[in-house]
Formats: structure tokens, C-alpha cells, sequence
């Protein structure tokens, strides 16, 4: 069976199954070779939280930027603590970033949507490949609802951009679901949340939105919502 067919029949296989039910399968399916790739959002630590009552050896590994918001650090020790367990965190080269920033100066990403990407290529995807060693599946906490960008993502797509397979557990999940599970479960969470901040990035890159607006204007508000993208999650 080819992977587009392979593909296909996983998302029909799950199509009604809870995140839970899918996650069960597919760290069992992937035990040693799978990891969820998390940022702290929300729904990261959603997944999180499903992880750890499924099978708690399981990789979570994020992204250190070097330009992160005082509030995800500790949100990092924190949910390391209360689920007992050990978040991988991955740096950029610094060598890279020094020379970026020489070049281009400390808020690079400011001057045009070439240099963002830049500096999420050197921040971000460089790590993001050393982090992916031994796995041959990764987990991802996107949804539909937050960006143009992701709209026709799938619970089961094959990443053809990282050459392995992606597990969307929550895509079809709202907003308010992600809430009501946090709620329900004690989960802990990034409190800039409590203040605007919808999506919770670089802190350069990230503010809070007023009431109404499009959560996407949270990250990037400078560029065009369907630039609104690091590059990670790029098809």
C-alpha cells in the first residue's frame, strides 16, 4: 500500500475516534519512535496531559529559541513536576544565531517576511531536525480553527517536508473544548493566556488581541495571515 493510500485508510479508521483513542494507537504502533513536538500551548498540554495517562515514557520535546517568554519557562518546570516527567528541550546553533544577528541585526524579523524565516530556520527547524532523531512519527497539538493556514489539516497526514508521519489528535477539536479539558483535568497552563495572549510564541513575535479579532493577528500581526506560519508546520 502506497502512503497516500495508507493515509487515507488511517483517517477513515479514525475518523470518530476520541484523541485519546489515537494517541493509545499510535504510541504503541510507534513505542520508542514517536514524540510530541510541544510548544506549551494549550493544546500541547492537553496532549501532554493525555500522554502521561497513557504511556508516560513517552518523548515530549520543545523548542528553545533563546527568545521565549519568562512565563513558558516556568510553565516547562511546572508540568515537568506535576506529571513527573522530562520535557527535551533543543537549542539553536548559537554560532548561527550569532551570525544572523550580526548580519541583520537582534529584531531581524521585524524588517521583512524573508528575514522572519530566516530566523525561525535557524531558531526553529534547525533544532527541530536534531530533535526528530529516532522518530519516525511526531505529535502535533493543531487545530483548524486557529489558522487559514491549517484548515484542511487531518487527524493522520505523511509530512513531507520532515519525511515521516504526523499525528493532529486535536485537529477537529474547538477552542472550547480544549478549555473544557483543562478544566475538567487539572491541567496547567501558560497564564499569559489569562491575559490576551491567544497564541504564545517568541516573545518578539507574540501579543495579546482584543476582543473579536482573529486569533492569528496574536503572532506575526505584520504579515499576511497566510505567511502566519514558522515553518514547522509548512505542506
Amino acid at each position: 500500500m502506497d502512503k497516500e493510500a495508507e493515509i487515507e485508510e488511517l483517517n477513515n479508521r479514525f475518523h470518530s475516534e476520541s484523541p485519546e483513542s489515537i494517541l493509545r494507537f499510535f504510541l504503541d504502533k510507534y513505542k520508542g519512535r514517536i514524540a510530541l513536538s510541544s510548544s506549551l500551548s494549550i493544546e500541547d498540554q492537553v496532549i501532554t496531559d493525555m500522554i502521561a495517562k497513557i504511556d508516560k515514557d513517552t518523548r515530549i520535546f520543545t523548542l528553545d529559541t533563546g527568545r521565549l517568554f519568562p512565563e513558558t519557562y516556568q510553565l516547562i518546570d511546572k508540568t515537568d513536576s506535576i506529571y513527573n516527567i522530562h520535557i527535551e528541550v533543543f537549542f539553536p546553533n548559537y554560532e548561527e544565531v550569532q551570525r544572523m544577528v550580526r548580519e541583520e541585526g537582534i529584531n531581524l524579523f521585524y524588517k521583512s517576511t524573508e528575514l522572519r524565516h530566516r530566523c525561525c530556520q535557524i531558531r526553529k527547524l534547525e533544532p527541530l531536525k536534531r530533535a526528530f532523531k529516532g522518530v519516525d512519527a511526531w505529535i502535533c497539538g493543531l487545530r483548524k480553527e486557529q489558522s487559514i493556514t491549517r484548515k484542511d489539516m487531518r487527524k493522520i497526514e505523511w509530512d513531507d517536508i520532515h519525511d515521516r508521519l504526523k499525528i493532529n489528535p486535536l485537529i477537529d477539536w474547538s477552542e472550547e473544548q480544549v478549555w473544557n479539558y483543562i478544566k475538567e483535568n487539572s491541567v496547567p497552563y501558560n497564564k499569559l493566556y489569562k491575559e490576551g495572549y491567544p497564541s504564545i510564541g517568541c516573545e518578539p513575535c507574540t501579543r495579546p488581541i482584543k476582543e473579536g479579532e482573529d486569533i492569528r493577528n496574536g503572532r506575526w500581526w505584520w504579515e499576511n495571515p497566510e505567511q502566519r506560519e514558522c515553518g514547522l508546520h509548512k505542506r
